[in-house]
């Protein structure tokens, strides 16, 4: 299931969410109550561990979150009276709460069944300790939850650095990502690419399954990279850490010589660096994109061959006067 928001720049960014029935298949989990509710939709990747709500405090219950009790949530749940357990779990079981989870293989309360049944709120047992429950399905839910926007261009992997080609159509995206899987390096995603935001700043590149390991050659047709080149010549997926836009020479514009002004782009809320790359007949663009993957690893490690140029030109100009 997905949703879409329109972010910086005009793209959309598609918001997914994760139906209950996909968690349980997911991780071949038991379905023991409130099976009417399976469709219900997690739309966070946070996980709650409602101890303070098992003893009665409800003022800040987060109950669009998916509820995980273990040992001793249970524990201290079993030592209530009958009304209180009754009650509890009827407050549990909202109608914003997406699923209870309850780890360890531990029986489930036949309260939790009854106000489960009652409310459609399903409620499922795994075997795995809460502790190692709740990394996994935090992982699963942050992968699958994660912002999501499809963008129009190439996504190689040079030297380690997964570098996003874009430009207007024609201007050469693909027959420069033909030469740089010529050259040792491996293709993701060709003409459409699909980027996740996971965590703070971390965008991950792929290809849609329809297209994996497709490259379009206009006059040659579509080819398998995978099939030409070998296993070798591609990969799933790649961060994105630069965007290289390819634009057809203009006369008119006054292009970057030095590398000293550094651009930046935004894809869903990461800014990238950007570079523009001027195309006209002689310039060899993959050697190019091969030079600026490998300068931007050096930047990374702290040498920045424009600005120290220009360290030393106004050390010599400073001499001088």
């Amino acid at each position: 299931m997905k949703e879409q928001r329109t972010c910086s720049g005009g793209k959309m960014t598609t918001m997914n969410k994760v139906r209950v029935h996909e968690l349980i298949e997911h991780f071949d989990f038991k379905l023991v109550s409130g099976k009417e509710g399976v469709n219900r939709s997690i739309i966070v990747s946070d996980i709650s561990r409602p101890g303070l709500e098992i003893a009665g405090y409800f003022t800040y219950y987060p109950r669009r979150r998916l509820q995980l009790l273990g040992r001793t949530e249970l524990s201290f749940f079993n030592e209530l009276s009958m009304d209180e357990r009754y009650k509890r779990t009827s407050q549990l079981c909202t109608a914003q709460t997406p699923c209870i989870v309850i780890s360890r293989g531990i029986e489930v309360p036949e309260e939790f069944i009854i106000s489960s049944n009652k409310r459609n709120v399903p409620v499922i047992q795994s075997k795995m300790q809460t502790t190692r429950l709740s990394s996994m399905i935090t992982d699963y839910l942050e992968s699958r939850l994660a912002p999501m926007t499809a963008v129009h261009g190439v996504l190689v992997d040079v030297y380690g650095v997964g570098v996003l080609i874009t430009g207007d159509s024609g201007v050469g995206k693909s027959e420069t990502a033909l030469e740089l899987v010529k050259r040792g390096h491996r293709l993701v995603a060709d003409d459409s690419v699909e980027i996740r935001q996971q965590g703070e700043s971390e965008l991950i590149g792929s290809a849609p399954n329809l297209i994996q390991h497709l490259l379009e050659i206009r006059g040659l047709g579509i080819i398998n990279v995978m099939t030409l080149f070998g296993a070798g010549a591609v990969r799933s997926n790649k961060t994105v850490s630069m965007v290289i836009h390819l634009e057809l020479w203009d006369q008119n514009k006054v292009y970057d010589r030095l590398g000293l002004d550094e651009e930046k782009t935004k894809l869903i809320d990461t800014e990238v660096p950007r570079l523009v790359l001027p195309v006209r007949p002689g310039r060899n663009l993959a050697v190019i994109i091969e030079v600026a993957a490998m300068n931007f690893r050096l930047k990374n490690m702290g040498y920045h061959a424009a600005q120290q140029f220009a360290d030393r030109l106004n050390d010599t100009l400073n001499d001088h006067e």
